[in-house]
C-alpha cells in the first residue's frame, strides 16, 4: 500500500473541513468544544475535554499537546530520598514504621514465604477467569523463547549469544485505591518462563495486615517465592536494599503512583545496584476513531482509562468526517456519571484533550509522535495501518479490541512505557527477566586468520598488551612441530 507518513507540520496550512466545526477559528481551537456541564448542585459530574484542530496548530503548539500533565519530582523526590535511606539503615523496622504511617496497618512481620501459605478459596468463577488470563499470559511469553544465536563469521571463528535469568527480581503489584492481581500475572508469568530464582512480590497489605487473596492466588500459580506486604517507596526500598527479612533483588518491575516511580529513580541511580524495567508515569490511552466507531465503544475506551486516577490522560483522535462528537459527549457524560470511580476519572478528562485530524495519515503521524502507552485504532480495516505505528506501548485493533483486554487476559503485557516512553521503551517482556551473555572461541586456524587484524588495530590504538596477547598466541602456533 503506498501510503506517506508526514510531519504535521507539513500539513499545518490546510484548514479541517469538518462541517461541524466549520466556523471556529484557530484561537477558539484552543479552548473547550466539548459542552459538558460543570458539577451542578445535584452532583453532576463535570466531564469536560479540551479540543484542537491539527491543521491549524503551529509546529509549536501541536508539540505541546505530546506533554503529559507535569509531575514535581523534585518535591516528590525530598519526600522520599529519606525514605530510602531510613530503610537502607534501619530495615524491616523502617518498612514497618512506614507501613503503620501511612497504610494505618501494624504488622508482625512484613515478609511471607509463600510456600508457606495456605491456598487461598476463591469463587470459581473467579479462578476460572484468573486461570484463562495465567493460560494466555503464559503461552504468548513462552512463545518469546528464543534459541541461542550462533554464527562462524570465518572459519574457526565462533561466536554466539546466550540468554541466562536475572536470579533475583522485584515486582510491585499496587494496592491503593484499587487491588490489582492481574499486574501479579503479568510480572510473575515471564519471571517464571525465564527461571528467576527469587521472586519477591511487594503489595500493600490489607487493614488487618492480610494479603489480597485473588493476590496471592496468582503469586503462588506463578512461582512467586516471597511476598512483602509493603507498599510505596519503603516496599521499593526493602527490595532494592534487602533487608533481615526481604531478598535483596537486582531488577524492579512494576506500576506504581509517583512515590514509587521516585523511589525507583533514586536507587537506580544509587549504591543499591539495582535497575529498573522503564520509567513510569500516569496510565494514558489514545483512541483514534472513524465514522464507523461506537460512540459508546469511544467512550467507554477512554473512561476505562480514565477512571485509574485523576492523573491519567487519555486522547481523542478523530479521523475525518462524518464523526458523531454531539454522541460522544453524550455517552462520555453518561458514563462517567454512572462509573463508581466517576470523580477520578472526571478529573482525569479535565486534562485530556480530543483532537480532529482530516484523515488517518494525520491521525497516526499525530499518535507517533505523542506516543502513547496504549494506542486503540477503532476504525475501518484497522489492520491496515499497523505497519505505520512507530511508538506505542501497545496496539488495539479494530471494534472488537478494547484495551481492557490486553489489561487482563488476552496475552499481551500490560506493564507498558507511558509518559511518551515508548518512543524507546518496550513493555515488559520476557526479555525483561533475561539477561545476554556473548560466547566466542577460535581454533588456531582462527587465530592465524584473525590474529593479524587485530594485531594491527591494536597498533592503530596503541594498546601494546591487546597486539601481545595475539602475537605471543601466533608464535606459539608458529613454533609447534608439525606432526
Amino acid at each position: 500500500m503506498d501510503i506517506q507518513l508526514v510531519s504535521l507540520n507539513q500539513r499545518s496550512n490546510c484548514l479541517i473541513r469538518n462541517p461541524q466545526f466549520s466556523g471556529f477559528s484557530k484561537t477558539s481551537s484552543l479552548h473547550s468544544l466539548l459542552r459538558f456541564p460543570a458539577k451542578s448542585k445535584n452532583n453532576t459530574t463535570r466531564c469536560a475535554m479540551k479540543s484542537y484542530r491539527l491543521s491549524e496548530l503551529s509546529k509549536t503548539e501541536v508539540d505541546s499537546l505530546k506533554a503529559r500533565p507535569r509531575i514535581d519530582f523534585s518535591s516528590i523526590f525530598s519526600t522520599v530520598q529519606p525514605i530510602v535511606d531510613d530503610v537502607r539503615i534501619r530495615g524491616d523496622a523502617a518498612v514497618t514504621d512506614y507501613t503503620t504511617r501511612f497504610d494505618k496497618v501494624s504488622l508482625d512481620k512484613i515478609i511471607e514465604r509463600v510456600a508457606d501459605l495456605p491456598d487461598p478459596q476463591l469463587d470459581p468463577s473467579v479462578k476460572e477467569a484468573f486461570d484463562v488470563a495465567y493460560d494466555n499470559i503464559y503461552a504468548f511469553h513462552f512463545a518469546q523463547k528464543a534459541p541461542p544465536v550462533k554464527v562462524e563469521n570465518m572459519k574457526g571463528v565462533r561466536c554466539k549469544r546466550v540468554s541466562r535469568c536475572i536470579t533475583s527480581v522485584g515486582l510491585y503489584v499496587p494496592g491503593g485505591t484499587a487491588v490489582l492481581p492481574s499486574t501479579a500475572l503479568m510480572l510473575a508469568v515471564p519471571a517464571q518462563i525465564a527461571g528467576c530464582k527469587i521472586v519477591v512480590l511487594a503489595t500493600p497489605p490489607g487493614k488487618d495486615g492480610s494479603i489480597c487473596k485473588e493476590v496471592l492466588y496468582c503469586a503462588k500459580k506463578a512461582g512467586v517465592t516471597h511476598i512483602l506486604k509493603a507498599g510505596g517507596a519503603q516496599a521499593i526500598s526493602a527490595m532494592a536494599w534487602g533487608t533481615s527479612s526481604c531478598p535483596k533483588v537486582e531488577k524492579i518491575f512494576g506500576p506504581g503512583n509517583q512515590y514509587v516511580t521516585a523511589a525507583k529513580m533514586i536507587l537506580q541511580n544509587s549504591e543499591a545496584m539495582v535497575s529498573i524495567d522503564m520509567p513510569a508515569g500516569p496510565s494514558e490511552v489514545l483512541v483514534i476513531a472513524d465514522k464507523h466507531a461506537s460512540p459508546v465503544h469511544i467512550a467507554a475506551d477512554l473512561l476505562s482509562q480514565a477512571e485509574h486516577g485523576p492523573d491519567s490522560q487519555v486522547v481523542l483522535v478523530i479521523a475525518g468526517d462524518g464523526v458523531d462528537v454531539e454522541a460522544i459527549e453524550k455517552e462520555i457524560r453518561e458514563q462517567c456519571q454512572s462509573l463508581p470511580r466517576g470523580d477520578f476519572a472526571s478529573k482525569a478528562l479535565a486534562h485530556s484533550f480530543t483532537v480532529f485530524a482530516r484523515d488517518m495519515v494525520e491521525a497516526i503521524s499525530f499518535s507517533n509522535l505523542y506516543a502513547p502507552e496504549h494506542l486503540i485504532m477503532n476504525v475501518e480495516d484497522a489492520e491496515k495501518w499497523e505497519e505505520f505505528i512507530e511508538n506505542a506501548g501497545s496496539i488495539f485493533l479494530g471494534p472488537w479490541t478494547p484495551e481492557s483486554m490486553g489489561d487482563y487476559a488476552s496475552g499481551t503485557n500490560h506493564v507498558l512505557p507511558t509518559y511518551g516512553y515508548s518512543r524507546m521503551y518496550s513493555g515488559v517482556s520476557l526479555d525483561s527477566f533475561l539477561k545476554f551473555i556473548t560466547v566466542q572461541s577460535l581454533t588456531e586456524e582462527g587465530l592465524k586468520l584473525l590474529g593479524p587484524h587485530v594485531v594491527k588495530m591494536a597498533e592503530v590504538e596503541g594498546l601494546e598488551a591487546h597486539k601481545r596477547a595475539v602475537t605471543l598466541r601466533l608464535q606459539d602456533i608458529e613454533a609447534k612441530v608439525p606432526v
